[in-house]
């Protein structure tokens, strides 16, 4: 195992990513499609645990998963932009412009105080999206079959090629979230969570980081509703609504802000337990979401991310208490 971080998370990647196109390929369509949306989904909720690790929760995280669905969705049915990497790139940007102006002055408030200006704008766009008719009003609109590079899929393979674009996307993203949480800016991150004083006497702005952190969600969450609109072939204002909102939160906490592979598994387990909770229990599938959240509470307080996380940090400790080569150790 490379010990550099550069050339693990590349590995890591690389790796993760033929392991996806396999299950893929080899998978039945309705679980390659639910894994599709659980991927995009889980974009989203990446962004919130980069948040997280900067000791503040966005509840309105539907602001920029709307603006990245409608920004893609609008190109392709306006414009004719139907390649699946264009309409995620402008996705991402969407949620970034989106998000910057409201950056600033989301710095500077933390606790429920972050979380409720967060939410309040998310349900701004809500209600205008629900009063323009020409986004479609309150039913949305449909969005057709993207393309790739030009290439339409066949009916019996459309849902692999999404999926394999979708997991390429998902697993780049993923590397490049692990990356930035081990540099310098990450690090502090986590100092601002602890102690944000001593940041501050560091010679690094709270404010700054907090901020950037944001945006960093915000595009991550643009990109994931663009990928979920493709997934979906149909996008309307319950993408900004707060229980989308709060999904996205639910998988954060399941996930836990110590593994970034966590988040997409956490999304996945959540579309699964929703599928078939609302298969053998349609009018009780929320509770059956509520019950399952506090067994991770309750069992794994840090999250499904603690369980990856702990080997890494074992074989840490054990390298730092090795003896060194020639060194004599002492009874």
């Amino acid at each position: 195992m490379p010990r550099n971080p550069l050339q693990r998370t590349l590995l890591a990647t690389g790796v993760g990513l033929v392991l996806l196109l396999a299950a893929g390929w080899l998978a039945p369509r309705w679980l390659v499609s639910l894994a599709t949306l659980a991927l995009a989904n889980g974009l989203v909720s990446l962004g919130i645990v980069v948040m997280m690790r900067s000791g503040v929760v966005p509840f309105g995280q539907g602001l920029v998963f709307a603006a990245g669905g409608y920004a893609a969705a609008l190109l392709f049915n306006k414009a004719g932009l139907t390649d699946m990497l264009l309409l995620s790139a402008v996705g991402g940007v969407a949620g970034f412009l989106v998000a910057a102006p409201f950056a600033p002055l989301l710095a500077r408030y933390r606790g429920i105080f972050f979380a409720m200006l967060t939410l309040a704008l998310s349900m701004v766009l809500y209600g205008l999206l629900m009063k323009t008719e020409t986004m479609g009003g309150s039913d949305g609109f449909n969005v057709g079959r993207a393309t790739l590079f030009g290439w339409k899929a066949p009916d019996a393979k459309s849902h692999y090629l999404l999926w394999a674009v979708t997991a390429t996307i998902a697993c780049v993203l993923t590397g490049l979230v692990r990356l930035y949480c081990d540099s310098q800016r990450g690090l502090l991150s986590l100092g601002v969570r602890d102690n944000e004083l001593r940041v501050e006497y560091l010679g690094s702005s709270v404010a700054n980081i907090v901020a950037w952190n944001y945006v960093i969600a915000a595009a991550l969450g643009g990109v994931g509703g663009a990928l979920a609109v493709m997934a979906l072939g149909h996008i309307d204002p319950n993408f900004s609504y707060w229980t989308t909102s709060g999904e996205f939160v639910f998988v954060a906490i399941l996930a836990g802000h110590h593994s970034v592979v966590a988040v997409l598994a956490s999304s996945f387990v959540l579309e699964i337990v929703r599928s078939f909770s609302s298969s053998y229990f349609p009018n009780t599938w929320q509770l059956a979401l509520g019950l399952f959240l506090l067994l991770v509470i309750r069992f794994l307080p840090d999250g499904l991310g603690s369980l990856l996380a702990r080997p890494a940090f074992l074989r840490r400790r054990a390298e730092r208490s090795a003896p060194v080569a020639g060194s004599e150790v002492l009874p």
